[in-house]
């Protein structure tokens, strides 16, 4: 059963570790993807008594987030979850990440074979003043979500709420939950797909086969 949730307003254009947190059960087993710097799986063991590690390819990021005191592996996700086995974890986090990989379709695919249920967030190429500034300027889009230049932008696989449906669809996933990060203030929690799609910045897709 699908669960949608509209935040309304949210504070800045990072997404909200809050509500991430919010989703993870107490004390579960987390593999967080492209852990950064760690920020998200150090408020997870500090609020919810999760046992996690991370993945992160940049050393630099790697290195901040073991000085907070966590488990980080420096690999590249692209090439895949071989060290670990079948649904080892609860949860397999992969948080503003999805679109900088070289291959998502394989990295989701590994995700949902190692984890029982998978986070996905990301920004919503699909979102109303990004089709405005394509529309108007004829340039990639810029933005504080999206602040990048065509030439250097990590961002190499941008999509839409829309294309991630489909993408689930097709390949037969499970969507558990989605939360729908947006600056317009929405007064029911239920959207149909084309209104998020129009009006959400970011999202974040529970997901399990």
């Amino acid at each position: 059963m699908i669960q949608n949730k509209d935040y309304g307003k949210t504070k800045g254009l990072r997404l909200n570790y809050n509500i991430i947190t919010e989703i993870i059960d107490k004390e579960a087993k987390i593999l967080d993807l492209g852990c950064g710097d760690g920020s998200l799986l150090k408020q997870l063991i500090d609020e919810k008594n999760v046992h996690g590690i991370g993945v992160e390819i940049d050393q630099n990021l790697a290195i901040s987030a073991i000085e907070k005191g966590l488990s980080i592996i420096q690999g590249n996700i692209d090439e895949g979850l071989k060290e670990f086995t079948d649904k080892e974890y609860d949860w397999v986090i992969l948080n503003q990440t999805v679109q900088s990989t070289d291959k998502p379709d394989y990295v989701i695919e590994e995700m949902l074979r190692v984890g029982k249920k998978v986070v996905v967030s990301f920004p919503n190429f699909a979102y109303w003043k990004v089709r405005f500034y394509l529309f108007f300027k004829g340039k990639m889009p810029k933005s504080k979500i999206l602040p990048f230049e065509w030439f250097n932008t990590p961002n190499i696989h941008l999509l839409t709420i829309n294309d991630f449906y489909e993408f689930c669809k097709k390949r037969n996933i499970n969507i558990l939950q989605s939360v729908y990060m947006t600056r317009a203030k929405v007064r029911r929690g239920m959207l149909i797909r084309a209104i998020s799609n129009f009006f959400t910045e970011e999202v974040i897709f529970v997901i399990s086969r």
